[in-house]
């Protein structure tokens, strides 16, 4: 079985051997030790006779073409059209996670479909998207993949944008980070407890992972879904807000979205809209200049103002574009929106 394993998939990058067949992933804060013909807590990564390979290398799990916004990135070529995939498997454990028939399952428990790097590439190209998606589970966790598929499209003109939950080591990070245009992370909320016991990871290396794709010059965007009595309070959303705004600058994209139950979190109503109205008004207090409210109906949370006259630069509904009143970033006013435009 481990043969044919070995002959199907990748071997892995970031990891080290040890004693006894034994090996360490140094992909993600996971840091998996594991032993022969063990799987990784991502299920997507297995020692094979003492090497660690990635076990969804070329296999996709989801295809579609979606617009930029359902990802959502608001400050990324509005309007346009994303060639999005997904393999199997996430390094996190969510309980209220909403793509967890891909992300919480083995590659052999799942049909996959078979494609090279060039393969999505010709196919991200004869679609008429402008942009490949890494999406629907944690690109983190296909990281070989990933990365070259991100390294074909960018020689080839494709930009590429990662929606990712943000846990990943530094050094793997700032390499990927030199071929994707853009990083949407899932900030899930500001405090230890929330990550340890529904997501089965921790914070800091999240807030980490913010600051190195603040720092790389990557595009980076931001969301929070807001779940009743677990991390939208006045206080976590106070000091969510400064953080970002202390370490990440005033003009980092934030969305807040709306909970509705599902995976192993039914017993929790869902957020109602007056909470993501309110957490936007909290972090526009702050001093945050762009923040969205998503899943719920409120055009004023969707698009996207000149801060300085206040006007609407960008009106949206829903993942559509009404209105784009920006030239190349550029409001009427003269004032740049930061993002990209082009």
């Amino acid at each position: 079985m481990e043969v044919r394993d070995a002959a199907t998939s990748q071997e892995a990058l970031y990891y080290k051997s040890l004693p006894g067949n034994m090996v360490q992933c140094f992909l993600c804060p996971n840091q998996c030790v594991l032993s022969a013909g063990e799987w990784g807590l991502c299920k997507a990564r297995k020692n094979i006779r003492g090497k660690l390979y990635s076990m969804v290398y070329g296999k996709i799990s989801t295809v579609h073409v979606d617009p930029i916004e359902k990802k959502p990135f608001f400050h990324v070529l509005p309007g346009s059209q994303a060639f999005s995939i997904a393999t199997t498997g996430c390094n996190m454990r969510c309980l209220f996670c909403q793509n967890w028939e891909i992300s919480q399952i083995f590659p052999k428990d799942l049909e996959t479909q078979p494609a090279s790097p060039e393969q999505v590439v010709a196919n991200a190209k004869a679609s008429g998207a402008e942009i490949i998606a890494f999406t629907y589970n944690e690109p983190v966790i296909s990281y070989e993949y990933t990365l070259d598929i991100a390294k074909l499209a960018k020689s080839q003109g494709l930009k590429t944008v990662i929606v990712s939950n943000g846990y990943i080591e530094k050094e793997p990070l700032r390499e990927l980070l030199k071929y994707v245009d853009a990083y949407k992370v899932d900030l899930k909320a500001f405090n230890e407890k929330f990550y340890k016991t529904l997501t089965g990871g921790h914070l800091e290396p999240i807030l980490e992972t913010l600051k190195t794709i603040k720092q790389s010059g990557v595009w980076l965007e931001i969301v929070t879904l807001l779940i009743p009595g677990e991390n939208d309070s006045d206080a976590d959303l106070h000091a969510m807000s400064r953080w970002i705004k202390e370490n990440l600058g005033d003009s980092v994209p934030l969305h807040f979205s709306r909970y509705v139950p599902q995976y192993k979190l039914k017993n929790l109503p869902p957020t109602s809209p007056e909470t993501v109205i309110r957490a936007r008004q909290i972090a526009m207090e702050e001093g945050l200049k762009y923040v969205y409210t998503g899943n719920i109906a409120y055009p004023e949370g969707e698009a996207t103002y000149c801060s300085g006259s206040k006007e609407k630069a960008i009106e949206r509904q829903g993942y559509f574009i009404i209105a784009n009143h920006l030239k190349n970033g550029t409001c009427p006013d003269g004032e740049k929106i930061p993002g990209i435009w082009s």
